[in-house]
């Protein structure tokens, strides 16, 4: 004896099959995520004829006794009256989205609390401030593959307008904002110099969390910090009449060390270890988020006296700085023809600069200590505008990274 199967979507992801036969007629509504499993789920129940006479493995279904169904989806994580419950994983998951949502409020908290107790900042050394670096880019190295990484540096037009970008809006904005703002030769010399650095790898955090194209950022990073050499000393000299020499080797030695090595290592793991990825891999977009906040903290700590006796004016063109280079960088990319994935990444790439590398290379060859201080200054305004855009562009992922 046959019996007639429909099988049609209902509300709140749940679809109704209706199995009629001479002998029974009953709906039943099972929970499914899309059409696919509604077919898998009704081929389910086609395969199965009903018999003319209840058996036992074929019980007469009564409505008061049934409960939802899972359509395609094991029924593993449904509690007794359908409500799913959430794993642990599920529920790290969800805290750490939350956090990261919150990352501008913990990158202010971090710079508060540096510039209001520096001493809260004593415990983080150099050596750490590395080895927690060389962690989050191990950790967003395990979010790519090696083909991720071989389709990057395949974007030679998203690389050359990221380059050009860096090294043409930034530097022009740093000369034109203390012109504009007639900054001190000191501050002056300062915001140029942090302006013509290459980006940095808070660059490369920020883009992780802001879905952006993070194998683009990490090739862009090592592009602009081995053009540094040449760059960085040539268009100071240009713009700001100081010629500072740059450490090629140390300056290859850092990236090597703190991007290129443990992204590598992360897209490695990934390959070919996954198991293991996908138990660490909840716990870093939350520690990223630490990171960044705990070294913009340190760096205002370490200057938190220069700054408050700046004032504001190397805070106004700081910030004028780097909005100057998110805006641009964005804009810039769209019109080049670059898609929201790979505009975001550039306009981060171009907003966020090396800002530790400045503040060295200003107190070695410039004499004033004050020209420090828009360097310090800086690498807290591009977290704050990085975390800000990070924050909202998280909300959305482009339409590019969902396909």
């Amino acid at each position: 004896m046959q019996a007639s199967i429909a099988c049609s979507p209902h509300t709140d992801g749940v679809v109704k099959f209706r199995i009629t036969s001479p002998i029974q007629n009953h709906t039943i509504l099972a929970r499914t995520k899309s059409p696919s499993q509604c077919s898998l789920g009704y081929n389910k129940f086609q395969s199965q004829p009903l018999s003319t006479t209840p058996t036992p493995k074929f019980p007469r279904i009564h409505s008061s006794n049934v409960g939802p169904l899972q359509c395609g989806i094991s029924s593993n994580g449904y509690s007794a009256d359908g409500s799913r419950r959430r794993s642990f994983r599920e529920w790290v998951e969800v805290v750490g989205e939350a956090l990261s949502t919150a990352f501008p409020l913990w990158v202010t908290v971090g710079c508060v609390l540096g510039l209001v107790k520096p001493s809260s900042f004593n415990w983080v050394t150099p050596k750490l401030s590395i080895v927690g670096l060389t962690i989050i880019m191990l950790g967003m190295g395990m979010t790519l593959t090696l083909d991720d990484l071989r389709g990057a540096l395949a974007m030679p037009k998203e690389v050359i307008s990221g380059f050009l970008l860096q090294y043409s809006v930034m530097p022009i904005s740093g000369f034109l904002i203390s012109k504009l703002l007639n900054l001190p030769s000191h501050y002056a010399a300062g915001l140029i110099l942090v302006a013509c650095c290459p980006g940095g790898t808070a660059s490369n955090i920020v883009t992780y969390l802001a879905r952006g194209n993070v194998a683009l950022s990490v090739i862009m990073t090592a592009a602009s910090t081995l053009s540094a050499v040449i760059m960085t000393p040539f268009l100071t000299a240009k713009l700001a009449g100081k010629y500072v020499a740059v450490d090629a080797a140390g300056l290859l030695n850092s990236t090597l060390q703190v991007v290129l090595f443990p992204v590598l290592a992360g897209a490695f793991l990934n390959q070919y270890f996954q198991p293991l990825v996908k138990i660490v891999s909840p716990l870093m977009p939350p520690l990223a988020v630490a990171t960044v906040a705990i070294l913009c903290g340190n760096a205002i700590a370490q200057s938190s006296s220069a700054i408050l006796m700046s004032g504001g004016q190397v805070i106004l063109a700081s910030s004028l700085l780097h909005a100057s280079g998110f805006f641009f960088g964005y804009v810039l990319a769209r019109i080049l023809g670059l898609d929201v994935s790979s505009s975001r990444t550039v306009s981060i790439e171009v907003g966020m600069q090396n800002s530790v590398l400045g503040v060295v290379l200003a107190a070695k060859h410039f004499g004033d200590p004050l020209t420090t201080v828009p360097c310090a200054v800086s690498s807290v305004c591009h977290s704050i505008f990085g975390s800000i855009l990070a924050g909202f562009w998280r909300r959305t992922v482009p339409a590019e990274m969902k396909d």
